[in-house]
């Protein structure tokens, strides 16, 4: 347990990400919500500002921060801005909401690691935002893919070859 950790990311709509992170080896588990945004206590008809996104519970022993970094690169397109699919607007950005200088460092690293990799035809835009509170979004959320499942999603593994280079 005291290796366990949690990263905060978004990436378009949570449905789709929480589904693919939930079945990636180490993950213990997963909430979508809301986060960066200007009002407290979100719902889905009011969270001005906020993303969708997801925190991450992770075994810190089994994979690392950069490990899910180079699979959220992966299974979302960083290089649309405030887009993913269908879905337009801030609440689809992609960002990553850093909590300390080292996940900031290694965030920056896998950008450049990834627009090196020319594996996308134009340039990340994902945020690089600072930690801020997570609200968790409604239960009818929460493993909505689980629950209905052939539910919307605009999330594949768009690459299966990591983007890190052992």
């Amino acid at each position: 347990m005291n290796s366990y950790r949690k990263a905060y990311i978004a990436g378009g709509c949570f449905w789709g990400m929480e589904d693919l992170f939930r079945k990636r080896q180490g993950i213990i588990d997963t909430e979508v919500g809301y986060q960066g945004g200007e009002n407290d206590n979100p719902t889905y008809r009011n969270h001005p500002g906020h993303a969708e996104g997801i925190e991450i519970t992770y075994d810190a022993e089994v994979t690392s921060f950069r490990e899910l970094l180079d699979y959220f690169f992966r299974m979302h397109d960083p290089t649309t801005v405030d887009r993913q699919g269908n879905d337009r607007g801030s609440s689809y950005r992609s960002a990553i909401f850093y909590q300390n200088n080292e996940e900031k460092t290694i965030a920056e690293e896998m950008i450049k690691i990834v627009d090196a990799s020319g594996k996308w035809s134009e340039k990340v835009v994902t945020n690089l935002e600072p930690w801020s509170t997570f609200w968790i979004a409604e239960d009818y959320h929460q493993d909505y893919l689980v629950k209905n499942p052939n539910g919307y999603t605009c999330h594949f593994e768009r690459f299966s070859e990591s983007f890190i280079q052992e």
